[in-house]
């Protein structure tokens, strides 16, 4: 028979058949504000860092965000395939440049560019960026007109309706005078009889947001170009349009096929978008394509051979990963038009159900409908005593791990607050009724167990909860 001798080794941390949860790593806290002194197995430095990430919200219940939470499985193995792809270096990985540039084309073509006009545009890390490129060359084509004319170039100005903050970054980032057009009365986005108050010589662009962060609306392009056209006609000023179709980019062309927003329209220069909206790909890519590449100054494209060949960029970073655009492709070609439409139209269904749903419960105002717009819904607190705020509700509903956003809207209606739920590809008619449920449920507690009236909440769009993510 073998002999078998008592190891003479002590017990070491890390040892292959020690228990991670009675290792030396994990019988502190985990470091927080200073790099630990020694380094421990990979597996215990997985577990301790998952342990955390198990108090972060399910993002499949968040419904305040408009990114997308849920993936096919294909998607998360390209991901992972692509996660040392750098993008930015386009001679080392040219096929990947190739695939970013089909999707800027297959976007012009779903956006009716003319085949006639010479399209141009690129991936950046998300709608954000985009939008803030877009504007930058708004902003140059701008002071390339006033300097061709003689004219001051000091004080630019951009009108918009109520916009998601990347636009009030622009203007203070880039020394750009916004002018917000309020909303007054039952306005819900930008008034189009209004934008003769707010232009003029030094307005670089008119921002026409498709799907308004704040309600969910499309602002109507077609009517934001023809004010503008009567404006020309009346004053000489040509005033070009950006569309912020950062989440609208996605689903008008599958639900709202005739409506004229994009490049239909003669006014519309440039279009952003998110793909990681309903572009259904994983956070962090967005596009911004210009229907014609005169429409872009040279002088913000920078020429860089270090990495290797010549390579042109528009970008407010550098480096990122290539894993997004690819996953932004796999789903072009594998959706196909007829996939998206399907995707989004049942998006658009549960939305409206879910809309009769709330109705019915009583103390709720249907702000949207999810008729028309994006595929969400909005809704007020009717006047009355119900015993909560929609606060209290959102508060409630957290419990049982839903997010739901209650905010102000922009002035001049910041007195008026309301809750909004987005319908996003992965949220089943089966999960939209367990909200229901749960819902109905907040209400029949708070009957019996009502909120005392508490501090006035905060009633600017841009400080207390956030209104998107």
């Amino acid at each position: 028979m073998p002999l078998h001798r008592k190891s003479k080794h002590k017990h070491q941390s890390g040892y292959v058949g020690e228990d991670i949860f009675s290792a030396s790593a994990t019988r502190h806290s985990v470091p927080r504000y200073k790099l630990p002194k020694h380094s421990m197995p990979a597996k215990t430095g997985y577990q301790l860092v998952r342990d955390e990430l198990y108090l972060d919200g399910n993002s499949r219940q968040n419904l305040a965000t408009f990114c997308t939470t849920w993936a096919e499985d294909e998607v998360q193995r390209l991901m992972a395939d692509c996660f040392d792809k750098n993008m930015i270096d386009k001679d080392e990985y040219p096929q990947t440049a190739e695939i970013e540039s089909r999707c800027v084309h297959m976007l012009a073509d779903l956006w009716n560019a003319q085949d006639s006009e010479d399209t141009i545009g690129c991936s950046t890390t998300g709608s954000s960026e985009a939008a803030m490129l877009g504007g930058l060359a708004l902003k140059w084509q701008w002071r390339k007109r006033q300097k061709d004319n003689g004219k001051s170039i000091e004080k630019p100005n951009l009108v918009c309706g109520p916009v998601q903050v990347c636009w009030h970054k622009f203007a203070r980032y880039f020394d750009v005078e916004l002018r917000e057009i309020p909303l007054d009365g039952n306005e819900v986005c930008m008034n189009p009889d209004k934008i003769r108050q707010y232009v003029d010589e030094n307005t670089i662009g008119v921002v026409a947001t498709l799907g308004v962060t704040f309600t969910c609306v499309y602002e109507p392009v077609e009517e934001i170009a023809r004010a503008l056209d009567v404006i020309e006609k009346e004053t000489g000023l040509d005033i070009p349009i950006h569309v912020d179709a950062a989440s609208g980019g996605f689903v008008a062309p599958f639900i709202q096929p005739n409506l004229a927003w994009d490049f239909r329209i003669a006014r519309v220069k440039s279009i952003n978008t998110s793909g990681h909206k309903f572009g259904l790909a994983p956070l962090g890519v967005g596009w911004v394509i210009w229907r014609d590449a005169g429409e872009l100054p040279e002088d913000l494209i920078f020429h860089v051979d270090y990495l290797g060949g010549d390579m042109p960029t528009f970008a407010l970073n550098f480096s990122r990963p290539g894993g997004e655009i690819i996953a932004q492709y796999y789903n072009l070609i594998r959706l196909g038009f007829e996939g998206y439409r399907e995707i989004q139209q049942a998006c658009v269904d549960t939305a409206i159900w879910l809309g009769e749903q709330v109705t019915e419960m009583g103390p709720f105002d249907i702000f949207y409908n999810g008729k028309g717009g994006l595929p969400a819904i909005g809704y007020s607190l009717k006047p009355g005593k119900w015993g909560f705020d929609l606060y209290d509700l959102s508060d409630r509903l957290r419990m049982r791990g839903w997010q739901i956003a209650s905010y102000p809207l922009p002035s001049n209606r910041q007195d008026t607050v309301i809750q909004r739920i987005m319908i996003r590809h992965g949220i089943s008619r089966d999960m939209a009724a367990l909200l229901a449920e749960d819902m109905r449920r907040a209400i029949e507690y708070f009957s019996t167990h009502p909120i005392a009236a508490s501090e006035p909440r905060p009633t600017s769009s841009h400080s207390g909860r956030s209104s998107s993510s």
